[in-house]
């Protein structure tokens, strides 16, 4: 038996037309918005700026996976037409050429002069039409990152239309941080709106924001607002902000101190174990630290497609270079002028200006460049108004990892027990069968490649040249008097109080005078307890 199926009334033959028309339609009107994108770039070719927004509208409505990547292009003015053949290409600079690709494709095109291609013209309105457009698109990306970025564009650079967007998809709106930079954006806007109630709503909603355009625009609603209930919520919540600016500010500080003080423990650290065990004044502690920031640069130079990975081989060369040089001036020098410190003093000076000169000759006078790793680079952003470099970061764990290396060589091996017999007292630690010659020669060269290591640290923060050392020689000697000679807990501390309190001074008396403010008050510190804030024990400390 045959069964004639019917649907809503239409035979089966009929709906099997349809369904072929529907499907042979399908790719007509992918064609035509393929169409429709292809005229739009056509219209970006003439001059009136009106018909390139109308152009621009339809690029970002087309839904083609380029729009967003052309308009990028077109606002940054790397959009042009080659004049050959019209080709739609993207220009980058190459002197006095342009390397050029397919706009669409990426297909490399060559280099051309310039004549050989017509740019795109923009102006202030369009590229503001252009920024919001590209904002709107970023919207309905699927990436977080993607629609983050869209959003806190829309912080700086409102656009009603976006902003319409902005409502529509805040429903819709998974992730916490884009929807709290939704709100953000909303509540800006509300606030220009000509109830008081929503303004107030809007108010409260900013109050505890750090966002530069959250302040300042209740700062205009409370010196304009019509309405004085709207003014006296603007000013508190400003109240507010500000004083969440000054908590931020102060945390900033802080970690600046700290990242000064983890370099002065960096520098004065050897200089803490030479100074204590052997009681050497070593003027030539500073070119040690520069021995170990040069050691960073030949490194890099022996693996320039291995920057981030440079530092890790650069620590451990540092430490080598500079440990046996520091061995080659104790056992070449300095034994000679035991019991004479100010001829130490004159002959490790005459080192200094050697080691400088040195370098001047064999690798160069002037400055030159250590590249950050990829992974040091860029800031870690807490909030709005506090982000922590990460170089300054990593140098502050650097520097306790390396005090807490150095008190575990020093507590927990044979050589740590000998250092600290001799520099408790070396007539008594002879006596027992400890050869003070060779813990001498030992002693310096640790101290001196710890001087070697902190160079490293320094070439990622400061400019490495042969006068790199002459910057912190005075500032190591400083720590290592106030924290107690020879006393690594008084040279951690020592650092990190001085670095802090530079950081907190210089606002108020400029760096220069913050130097001279602590040194003063290091002298007048060492008239109460000459010893330091932790003084050295033993007999010889005694004496």
């Amino acid at each position: 038996m045959r069964i004639k199926f019917m649907t809503g009334g239409m035979p089966v033959s009929w709906l099997r037309a349809l369904l072929l028309a529907l499907f042979i339609a399908s790719p007509l009107v992918h064609a035509d918005d393929n169409a429709d994108f292809d005229a739009a770039l056509a219209q970006l070719a003439v001059s009136s700026f009106d018909s390139k927004a109308e152009a621009i509208d339809t690029i970002a409505a087309s839904g083609h996976p380029a729009a967003a990547s052309l308009l990028e292009q077109l606002l940054q003015a790397r959009l042009f037409f080659r004049k050959a053949d019209g080709r739609l290409v993207i220009g980058e600079k190459d002197g006095r050429r342009y390397r050029i690709r397919d706009a669409l494709s990426g297909e490399p095109l060559g280099i051309v002069k310039k004549r050989a291609l017509r740019k795109i013209k923009t102006n202030n309105r369009l590229r503001g039409h252009i920024r919001s457009t590209i904002a709107t698109l970023n919207l309905s990306s699927p990436e977080v990152a993607v629609r983050l970025a869209g959003v806190q564009q829309l912080l700086e650079r409102p656009d009603p239309t976006a902003l319409a967007v902005v409502r529509r998809q805040l429903d819709k709106e998974s992730d916490p941080a884009v929807a709290e930079a939704m709100r953000t954006v909303i509540a800006l806007e509300d606030l220009k709106s000509d109830d008081p109630q929503v303004v107030r709503e809007a108010i409260e909603r900013l109050s505890g924001s750090l966002l530069p355009a959250a302040r300042n625009a209740l700062a205009r609603v409370a010196a304009k607002s019509d309405d004085q209930q709207v003014r006296d919520a603007a000013a508190a919540a400003l109240s507010g902000i500000e004083s969440s600016l000054q908590l931020n500010q102060l945390a900033e500080t802080l970690f600046f101190g700290l990242s000064l003080g983890s370099v002065l423990v960096l520098a004065a650290i050897g200089l803490a174990i030479t100074f204590g065990v052997m009681g050497v004044i070593n003027m030539a502690h500073g070119e040690l630290i520069m021995l170990g920031a040069y050691t960073t640069y030949i490194v890099q130079l022996l693996m320039p497609g291995h920057i981030d990975l440079s530092l890790f081989v650069a620590i451990p060369a540092a430490f080598v270079v500079s440990g046996l040089v520091g061995i080659a001036i104790e056992r070449g020098v300095i034994r000679f002028l035991y019991g004479r410190p100010l001829e130490t003093l004159l002959a490790t000076f005459g080192i200094s200006l050697i080691l400088q000169q040195l370098v001047r000759t064999t690798i160069s006078a002037q400055n030159v460049a250590v590249e950050n790793p990829s992974w040091m680079s860029g800031s870690l952003a807490l909030n709005p108004a506090l982000s922590l470099t990460y170089n300054r970061l990593y140098i502050i764990l650097f520097a306790l990892l390396v005090f807490v290396a150095l008190l575990l060589v020093l507590k927990k091996t044979a050589l740590g027990l000998q250092v600290r017999a001799v520099a408790q007292n070396r007539n008594m630690a002879r006596a027992m069968g400890v050869r003070s010659a060779w813990v001498d020669a030992m002693t310096f060269g640790l101290g001196s490649g710890i001087a070697g290591v902190a160079g490293v640290a320094l070439s990622q923060l400061t400019n490495v040249g042969p006068n790199l050392g002459q910057s912190y020689i005075i500032d190591s000697f400083m720590v290592v008097v106030f924290g107690g000679v020879g006393n690594l807990w008084g040279t951690l501390v020592a650092g990190l109080s001085l670095g802090v309190a530079n950081k907190f001074m210089e606002p108020w008396t400029g760096a220069v005078l913050a130097k001279i403010l602590v040194l003063v008050f290091i002298i007048l510190f060492i008239q109460k307890r000459p010893r330091g804030l932790f003084p050295q024990k033993g007999r010889a400390a005694e004496g």
